[in-house]
């Protein structure tokens, strides 16, 4: 994308370096702008062709990748990899598919599918059953994605926000956002990772995007969002969210007055979910890079006599030496 804030110059360098080295470079399609994050490789193996997708919620930048926070998803599913080789076949001008198996690409596809769910939520609430939307984004600015907010939570939808930036969403109007909660984090890194999870009467679903709920997003990107359907990665990714939303050190909660003030955490362990992330993927590479290492100390093996050591040409065994 030529028109990334901030990397305009970079993307143009590198755009022409792939250019002479043989690489088809896409600009994007005109009036848009890509946001969306993919990789795809098409491999050909013994039982036929198999895709391998990663999809994230940022940027493939390496110098933002030191201090941003974000999700990313590697698979081979075949439904998304089909959904995938659609995006590069319509940002190349070779088709525009009818239709997606898993994904929802904005312009918007985001939109309608998001309303769509809150709709759900809503009238399963109504219903009596107790409906859970939990979701983290840069910023929420689009009017009618807060008036679905305010939809969801009139109808009794518990609604979970964690924005760092810009909402432009009200909470605790009587009648209108009563069961919404809003959070911001903002620590030594920055927040960038989209969630959108709705829990029906236990019916987890999760999903990532590259998506804020922000109008340009939604209306003049292109974006993608898609579901975490292995059952202990959304639990994963439920976990961290639960993590993040129990952060009571850089943690501010958004009042009615529309002031952000810091968590009470008078009786309570601190947490800063960031610091305990950092921690643990810190503790897991260690643990990795020892895995790795061939193991040190003296091996002790008795050596045998010529006689009994095993002849290699001898296939008596029945093996094959060939």
């Amino acid at each position: 994308e030529v028109k990334a804030r901030f990397d305009e110059e970079n993307n143009v360098h590198w755009a022409r370096q792939l250019e002479k080295m043989g690489c088809h470079v896409i600009y994007g399609l005109v009036g848009l702008k890509t946001h969306s994050k993919l990789s795809l490789v098409v491999r050909r193996e013994e039982n036929g062709i198999r895709r391998y997708v990663h999809m994230g919620t940022g940027n493939y930048n390496d110098v933002t990748a030191h201090f941003y926070t974000d999700l990313g998803l590697l698979t081979c599913n075949t439904d998304i990899g089909i959904d995938v080789t659609n995006i590069f076949n319509m940002l190349s001008g070779y088709s525009r598919p009818p239709y997606f198996h898993q994904l929802h690409i904005s312009p918007n596809g985001i939109r309608e599918f998001i309303t769509e769910r809150l709709s759900e939520a809503i009238k399963r609430a109504k219903q009596g059953e107790s409906v859970h939307v939990q979701m983290k984004m840069n910023s929420l600015s689009d009017q009618d994605m807060i008036a679905k907010l305010y939809e969801a939570s009139h109808a009794g939808v518990a609604v979970d926000l964690i924005i760092r930036g810009i909402c432009c969403l009200k909470t605790g109007i009587k009648g209108v956002s009563d069961n919404i909660t809003v959070h911001s984090i903002v620590g030594r890194f920055l927040e960038h990772s989209r969630i959108y999870m709705f829990n029906f009467d236990g019916e987890q679903e999760v999903y990532l995007s590259s998506a804020d709920l922000m109008t340009r997003n939604l209306n003049r990107r292109v974006e993608q969002l898609f579901p975490v359907l292995q059952p202990d990665l959304a639990q994963r990714v439920v976990d961290i969210y639960n993590t993040m939303w129990n952060d009571n050190v850089k943690t501010r909660t958004l009042d009615k007055d529309g002031v952000y003030k810091r968590v009470d955490r008078r009786g309570r362990e601190p947490l800063n979910s960031q610091e305990l992330f950092a921690a643990e993927a810190t503790r897991l590479t260690e643990l990795q890079q020892s895995e790795a290492r061939p193991k040190s100390g003296a091996q002790f093996q008795p050596m045998m006599s010529p006689q009994n050591q095993p002849d290699p040409f001898n296939d008596e065994d029945g093996s094959d030496n060939q």
